[in-house]
């Protein structure tokens, strides 16, 4: 059994939080992976060297200083702080970029209606390298990975965290039985986002997408429930949508997606 985790930046920036949500992560049973994206923490800083960024349909645009920042921000700052947490817990663990050790390979992704910039894109064959992961689990230690990738010609890229963590599960599930978790600030799907009692316990691909209609499941929610379904339909055992507090918590209330 592996647990793929990804939490993002409403859990990243407070400490609490994180730290509460890292302390049930190293309570999961068998292996175990971490994900994390910080885009709100990259926003931060953007603002504060006064750079503004740029969102489309919930995809961040990446031009250069853009990188820059994201690369600083995500493989630097939020890495190590989550290593470093980890390590006060017990749980020997090590932070990579895609780049590092050929970890995640990507390419960047085509210019068609949109031009997202400096931004990666995943193969289904040959983007994960499941060996090293693998020899990492067998040594004891939990690989932390960050959403800086690489294209093999000495090019660094922005890559959706949630799709990082997709297409690692699905790498990974040739070999094991995996879990996937997308962490975030809901306790799952809501049709009432002010109303929590409103979550859906289950969510087929056929009600997202009447719910993508109706704009309940909007921005960046779309693309994060697209790769949960993509991993569901390619082999990933059970994959979660979970709230921020406890997140991997059993007892705790999620949204199960089913095909």
């Amino acid at each position: 059994m592996i647990n793929v985790v990804k939490i993002g930046g409403d859990i990243i920036e407070d400490k609490k939080i994180l730290i509460s949500s890292l302390k049930e992560f190293s309570k999961l049973d068998g292996y175990k992976i971490l994900v994390h994206g910080g885009g709100k923490i990259a926003d931060g800083f953007s603002k504060q060297m006064g750079y503004h960024h740029k969102m489309i349909n919930g995809r961040r645009i990446t031009d250069k200083s853009t990188l820059d920042i994201v690369v600083m921000t995500y493989s630097g700052i939020i890495n190590k702080k989550i290593v470093s947490n980890l390590q006060s817990l017990g749980l020997n663990s090590l932070g990579f970029s895609g780049a590092d050790g050929n970890i995640v390979k990507s390419y960047k992704r085509p210019i068609k209606d949109i031009d997202y910039g400096y931004v990666g894109n995943l193969k289904k064959k040959n983007s994960i390298n499941a060996d090293l992961i693998k020899f990492l689990f067998k040594i004891g230690i939990i690989p932390v990975l960050s959403p800086i990738t690489h294209d093999g010609n000495g090019n660094l890229l922005n890559t959706n965290a949630d799709t990082i963590a997709s297409y690692l599960s699905i790498s990974l599930s040739k070999y094991y039985k995996v879990i996937l978790t997308y962490c975030f600030n809901k306790i799952g799907i809501l049709n009432n986002l002010n109303d929590e009692k409103s979550y859906y316990s289950n969510i087929e691909e056929n009600l997202f997408n009447k719910l993508k209609i109706y704009n309940i499941i909007n921005k960046g929610m779309i693309p994060k429930l697209e790769n949960a379904f993509f991993a569901l339909k390619n082999g990933v055992y059970k994959v979660k949508i979970s709230n921020i507090d406890n997140p991997l918590n059993k007892y705790t209330k999620k949204t199960i997606l089913c095909l």
